[in-house]
């Protein structure tokens, strides 16, 4: 999740440079057309890993990466009707949903600190953003569809680890929404990247392949009602970058809030480890039980 939160944070940078230059549906494009290059070159370079690839679960992977790309639109075009504190807040709901729906479709126990990790995290969001009511406009119900389309897409995504490699997962997100985003961008988009914006296209293309493998392989190694609110720390950490890289001042604020989302999820990590004693082996995936047999 560390891995992830990297990644997201680099992409999102990478889509505040593009922005003004590019659409929604090309900067979504440009992302899964690179991460389309970069998943064949490495299946090229290790052929073996298309073995994970077959037909099988494609409408679990068609629910997972439709969800995803309405909920990534949705979330983009809020943007430009909201103001940003309106949109993070609702947004970061989606640990909440994604909670909810590991415990009714995957069957998930809620434990006492992965509550605690839960209500500290939005607390701690609300804390750094402090959005009001007066700020509230119909529009936010985008972001909390887009909240809710995220949460399916984590869920989803825990669910196929059980029975698809991460190679197959990310491969398959790639083949289906590149063609989607392509489609409804300008054929030439790619012609518009010169060397003021390079950095942040290849941070793009980089990055959206990277988020998604780091976030899959922490869903792989734990229940999504425990990986999904570390998502919580992404915003103090865009603060920080967004201090460093463009000079916006720190709000002591987001350092409370941060501790806040941080403490819980030390908590919760401390409650893990109680729970499951040292050196328990952990329950193999289908995937590596088929490997090993």
């Amino acid at each position: 999740m560390s891995g992830a939160l990297l990644s997201f944070s680099a992409l999102a940078l990478g889509i505040r440079k593009l922005g003004g230059n590019f659409t929604v549906f090309e900067i979504l494009a440009l992302r899964t057309g690179c991460g389309l290059i970069g998943m064949l070159a490495i299946g090229a370079a290790q052929p073996r890993l298309f073995r994970g690839f077959s037909l099988r679960h494609v409408r679990l992977h068609a629910l997972r990466n439709g969800t995803h790309l309405v909920a990534q639109y949705m979330w983009t075009l809020a943007i430009a009707l909201l103001p940003l504190a309106t949109v993070f807040a609702l947004e970061f709901t989606t640990p909440a949903w994604t909670t909810l729906l590991a415990v009714l479709f995957l069957g998930e126990r809620v434990t006492s600190g992965r509550i605690t990790a839960l209500v500290c995290g939005l607390v701690g969001v609300m804390i750094i953003v402090r959005p009001g009511l007066a700020t509230f406009q119909p529009a936010a119900l985008l972001v909390l569809a887009a909240a809710l389309g995220y949460g399916i897409t984590y869920t989803t995504t825990k669910k196929l680890t059980a029975t698809d490699t991460t190679f197959a997962i990310i491969l398959w997100m790639n083949i289906m929404q590149f063609p989607i985003a392509y489609a409804a961008s300008d054929p030439l988009f790619w012609m518009r990247i010169n060397s003021a914006n390079l950095a942040a296209a290849l941070a793009v293309g980089i990055a959206g392949l990277s988020s998604h493998y780091c976030l899959t392989k922490a869903l792989n190694a734990g229940d999504a009602s425990l990986v999904i609110p570390f998502d919580f720390l992404r915003l103090p950490l865009i603060a920080v970058l967004a201090w460093i890289i463009y000079g916006e001042p720190l709000d002591p604020i987001v350092f409370a809030g941060g501790a806040l989302i941080f403490g819980g999820m030390l908590w919760n990590l401390r409650a893990e480890t109680r729970r499951r004693p040292m050196g328990r082996a952990i329950a193999p995936t289908e995937v590596e039980r088929h490997r090993a047999g």
